[in-house]
């Protein structure tokens, strides 16, 4: 099929996409300790949901692990790096007991979280947490405060069935990476029933969650088609789905890579947005582009609505290692060689 055969077909490329300065400094954690301690470098849980940055961290040395009793004696000697999810107080004492050397990728805005939800428990308040059941970052949070001190909400009907001790005496706190909108609405009906809820001293949906939503929701109406790069266990991408849909895209699909995209059962299609989870890579967006353009004669239409310029250092046993262009090329998402 050549150029002029080809159905015209308008790509809106959002911006902001994909990795956060949260996963880029989560990223870069594990290639600095492979860098400075050499392989292997353990990492509890996936250090970031997306398969293709967990292959490349392997194809380095990286081994994954759920527990840390996975860590072979022999290998004690070697970090075990802490997922951006951030993890339960219990981990970083078990790494100690083990004598384990850790590295916290935490992100510093799930950080932000977990000061603030222990800052309303020091205060006496019982904590409200607004997020999904098991996922890691839930987990990590609930996992800051003394067993009973937390209650976990998901939904408005949730609200609408929690009955607290002290209805006068509760503060809450979000997941970073929820539905804006939703949340919203969450909060409000908590707000309804209980007047006196405490807030947090600082919105808890990070900034890329919000900007990333926030450009689909723009870009949306008229598209035939929207499509997310992300993993099926990622809350972001998951989220930008439903925004998506929410805002008038006809369908809206999750696609890891291009791969997945079931061509004959796509429709009818003239206009085409693409977006990408905070842990998806670029490589994979462009590799998705080419994979229309192949099928299509397409224009890429870009579709900004803010620019982040938010970067967070990372530990200081690791500042100061250089890195090599190609491994900040990985790092950034760029897809250069994993070894």
């Amino acid at each position: 099929m050549n150029a002029m055969t080809k159905p015209p077909l308008t790509i809106r490329l959002c911006g902001p996409r994909g990795f956060c300065a949260g996963v880029d400094r989560a990223i870069q954690i594990v290639v600095l300790a492979l860098k400075a301690y050499g392989a292997p470098v353990y990492v509890r849980h996936e250090i970031v949901h997306n398969r293709y940055v967990v292959e490349g961290l392997e194809a380095k040395g990286a081994v994954f692990v759920e527990e840390l009793d996975e860590i072979p004696a022999e290998h004690r000697g070697q970090p075990v790096v802490f997922s951006a999810h951030g993890v339960p107080k219990s981990v970083p004492e078990d790494a100690v007991a083990r004598n384990l050397f850790y590295l916290d990728a935490t992100c510093p805005l799930v950080s932000k979280v977990h000061k603030q939800a222990m800052r309303h428990q020091r205060l006496g308040r019982h904590v409200v947490l607004i997020g999904h059941a098991g996922h890691p970052e839930v987990i990590g949070t609930m996992g800051q405060l003394p067993e009973g001190s937390v209650s976990l909400i998901e939904t408005v009907e949730d609200v609408d069935r929690y009955e607290p001790v002290d209805p006068d005496n509760l503060g809450y706190v979000t997941q970073t990476t929820l539905s804006v909108d939703d949340t919203a609405g969450v909060i409000a009906r908590l707000q309804e029933r209980f007047p006196n809820l405490t807030a947090p001293s600082a919105d808890s949906i990070c900034y890329a969650t919000t900007n990333r939503q926030e450009a689909v929701k723009q870009a949306a109406p008229g598209c035939d088609l929207f499509l997310i790069v992300g993993a099926p266990n990622s809350s972001n991408s998951k989220r930008l789905v439903e925004v998506a849909l929410r805002a008038g895209a006809r369908q809206s699909l999750l696609v890891q890579r291009a791969a997945e995209i079931d061509w004959d059962n796509l429709g009818p299609i003239a206009t085409v947005g693409l977006s990408a989870g905070a842990s998806a890579p670029e490589v994979i967006v462009n590799e998705i582009i080419e994979a229309f353009r192949e099928r299509f004669d397409a224009r890429v239409e870009l579709a900004d609505t803010v620019e982040e310029n938010e970067h967070f250092l990372v530990n200081r046993e690791l500042r100061g290692i250089e890195l090599t262009a190609a491994d900040m090329a990985f790092v950034n998402g760029e897809g250069a060689s994993r070894v």
